[in-house]
Parts: structure tokens; C-alpha cells; sequence
């Protein structure tokens, strides 16, 4: 797992009127933690699909975790640890005439890197907005990490000791599938924890 590059830490109050519970996600608390502190770690991109697993998390996990109806409760019943994972910047090399090779200058490296941290903020930015406006009781850290997505979010959730892994799937063909990999698919059979892939919501018919 490569280091963590930055991090932030944010809690979120729930008002008096709470969002509607879903009971479609009852089996998925069930058998996890009951304590007043659990843990959800959310995996995001800058795809729409892993925003709508962030909508789907808050108010079908959390709202629904036993002790988020507790009248009295005055501390949020879940960490919310939102994870985006850039890749790592590699040197690229390209041949320079008949005698030798180049590879990437320095400043076109750093460039690289500036525009991944760039999406990475922009990504957690929209996922702390998402948060705020839900209305969800809910402390919530982000963190922006380094290296292969599908082995990086595995081995963070285990090192973080996370209740339940929340992954948004973007429905790619078997043919995508196969070529390209799953992030999805790939946590759902190394995670050590459970694992929860969000499919979008169904297009509107077509009239």
C-alpha cells in the first residue's frame, strides 16, 4: 500500500427530520457491528457511478445502522472514510534518434503529478459536498493515496480495519471486463471485509 499523500477530517450533523430509511439495506448491516462507532469505507473517482454509491451508502448504510435512530445519540454512529486512489506517476521513455533514449523531464513529471492532485481534490471536494448536503449524521476523512486501485483500497481497507468496503460499478461488458478489470470485482474477492458494489440506477425508459 503506498503512503497516504493527504487527508482531511470533517463531521456532518443530522437536523431534527431525518431522510427516509431504505429497507432494501437491512441485509447488508445485518451482521456487521452493532456498537455506536463503525466503520464505512467509500472508493471514489470521478465517475458518476461512484458518487451514487456515496448517495446510496448515506442514506441506506448509515441511516440505517441500529444506532443512528438512537434519540439521544450525540456522536455520528459511522466513520466515513472516502478513498480516491491515484496511479503512480512513471517516467516515460521514447526513443531519441538512432543512439539513444529520453525519458520524461522533470517538470513534465511534476505537471503529471499536479493534475492528479488536482482531480483528486476536485473528486473529494464534490464527495465532502455530497456529505454535507445529505444531512447524514456522519464524521467522514479523506484520503488520497498512490499506486494500483484495486490492490491500494483492498489493502487500506484491512489496515484500517473497515466494517464494510462501499464500490460503485460501472457495468462494463464481459469483453470491457475482461481487457480492463473491475476495481469492483476485484475488492468483492480480495477484501477482508465485506464488500458492497452499488449498480447506477436504471436510464429512463425512452419515450
Amino acid at each position: 500500500m503506498e503512503k497516504i499523500v493527504g487527508d482531511e477530517t470533517s463531521e456532518y450533523a443530522c437536523p431534527g427530520e431525518a431522510m427516509q430509511k431504505q429497507p432494501a439495506a437491512a441485509a447488508a448491516v445485518e451482521g456487521m457491528k452493532t456498537e455506536s462507532y463503525w466503520k464505512v469505507m467509500v472508493a471514489l473517482d470521478d465517475s458518476g457511478e461512484s458518487f451514487y454509491a456515496l448517495q446510496w451508502a448515506l442514506r441506506n448504510l448509515i441511516l440505517n445502522h441500529p444506532c443512528a435512530a438512537a434519540a439521544d445519540a450525540t456522536s455520528p454512529p459511522a466513520m466515513l472514510t472516502l478513498v480516491n486512489v491515484q496511479p503512480t506517476v512513471q517516467p516515460l521513455i521514447y526513443p531519441l534518434g538512432p543512439y539513444g533514449v529520453a525519458s520524461t523531464l522533470p517538470m513534465e513529471t511534476e505537471g503529471m503529478k499536479k493534475a492528479q492532485e488536482d482531480n483528486a481534490a476536485q473528486v473529494l471536494s464534490r464527495a465532502l459536498q455530497i456529505c454535507k448536503e445529505s444531512n447524514v449524521k456522519v464524521k467522514v476523512e479523506t484520503l488520497v493515496m498512490e499506486g494500483d486501485a484495486k490492490d491500494t483500497i483492498c489493502e487500506a481497507a484491512e489496515a484500517m480495519h473497515i466494517d464494510v468496503l462501499v464500490v460503485g460499478s460501472r457495468g462494463l461488458g464481459k469483453i470491457k471486463r475482461a481487457f480492463l478489470g473491475s476495481v469492483s470485482d476485484y475488492c468483492a474477492h480480495h477484501a477482508r471485509c465485506p464488500v458492497l458494489i452499488v449498480k447506477p440506477p436504471p436510464p429512463p425508459p425512452k419515450h
